[in-house]
């Protein structure tokens, strides 16, 4: 048989830290691993899969490819981005196990942290921001940056958005937002280099139906609700899953909520920190800022249980589900009798008598 009328195989094996894995042709280096999960997975600041054209700005998923295919087994020169780099037949990857991958991933952060501002305590991001999780596995104790910072004056993109540039670190996911959900994107990328920044063409204020979307894709505290502001930690609070009947949108949110109050609703999110697809059409649960920042009451939504949340997150502590409390074992090792015929010393020694 030729080799034009071999069929094409329907899927790639990949090894990824010494996984391997089958996927289909077309996929990429960091969705095959996030197929595998756990730490095999690179970390991801600008990818985002449902925004197309998103990744290969950030540069913290590089990986190293120890073998192209099975075909051509030579090793690439260079560590490439997982989030642009497809899948060939017999690939071999390295993350975890490399040390250029660890020593480039923390010359990235580092570089990541130049002009981004430690102000963790009084940021709103605090608890659920992807640089504080890189900064904290692959970040230095000190800067070897010398120079002043670069600074920006806060600026309200809208009547519930506002941008504080110092803390942006030009992933572009949410001018992607803006362009591929909205029908006017009124903000984008301004000058070039050190001097870019994300902002309105000419102070103009983003109004449309989905531009609350753009908080939920920042993986840092660049973009934040300015409804929630200061109100509270995410730690403190209960996340709980509902939904509503929106016109607009699909209504399935994520409620935080501090005791009866809402303090700020948010799309459900996926064990990547991404948008999850809707129950309805199993589309992306983008919802609408209608749902977002005017539904704060507990009797505009049908509650759907607890969000699950990653124990490894700061969020976990004091949510609890499906709690078990331990049953009372000592009157079934004393033969049924109770403790308190056995304890109660305050008939005989007159202990709580005046």
């Amino acid at each position: 048989m030729s080799e034009a009328s071999t069929p094409a195989k329907s899927t790639f094996s990949v090894t990824i830290d010494n996984i391997s894995i089958e996927v289909a042709p077309g996929t990429t280096v960091l969705e095959a691993a996030r197929q595998i999960g756990g730490d095999v997975t690179p970390p991801a600041m600008c990818f985002y899969s449902k925004l197309e054209g998103s990744g290969g700005k950030c540069r913290t998923c590089l990986v190293e490819i120890a073998a192209g295919s099975a075909k051509d087994p030579r090793p690439m020169p260079k560590l490439q981005a997982s989030c642009r780099t497809s899948v060939m037949d017999g690939m071999v990857v390295k993350n975890c196990t490399s040390d250029k991958v660890q020593e480039a991933r923390a010359g990235v952060v580092e570089m990541l942290l130049i002009n981004h501002p430690l102000d963790c305590p009084i940021c709103d991001q605090a608890g659920e921001c992807h640089l504080q999780d890189l900064g904290y596995e692959h970040g230095k104790e000190g800067t070897r940056y010398e120079f002043e910072r670069r600074t920006f004056e806060k600026e309200d993109i809208g009547p519930y958005i506002q941008l504080h540039m110092t803390r942006c670190i030009l992933c572009y996911r949410c001018t992607y937002v803006a362009d591929q959900l909205t029908n006017c994107r009124s903000h984008g990328i301004l000058e070039r280099g050190d001097h870019a920044e994300i902002s309105t063409y000419i102070s103009k204020a983003i109004d449309n139906d989905f531009s609350g979307n753009m908080i939920d894709v920042c993986p840092v505290g660049a973009l934040t609700d300015k409804t929630f502001r200061f109100k509270n930690r995410v730690w403190f609070t209960k996340p709980v899953l509902a939904h509503r009947d929106c016109p607009t949108c699909c209504g399935e949110v994520t409620l935080w909520n501090r005791g009866d109050d809402v303090l700020r609703v948010t799309a459900r999110k996926d064990e990547w920190g991404e948008v999850a697809n809707s129950n309805k059409d199993n589309k992306p649960g983008w919802i609408c800022n209608s749902c977002r920042f005017d539904k704060k009451e507990m009797k505009d939504w049908v509650i759907d249980g607890p969000m699950h949340v990653n124990r490894h997150s700061v969020i976990s502590q004091g949510h609890k589900v499906n709690q078990v409390i331990p049953t009372e074992t000592f009157t079934k090792v004393m033969n049924g009798r109770s403790p308190k015929l056995l304890l109660d010393i305050h008939s005989i020694s007159d202990v709580n008598k005046d």
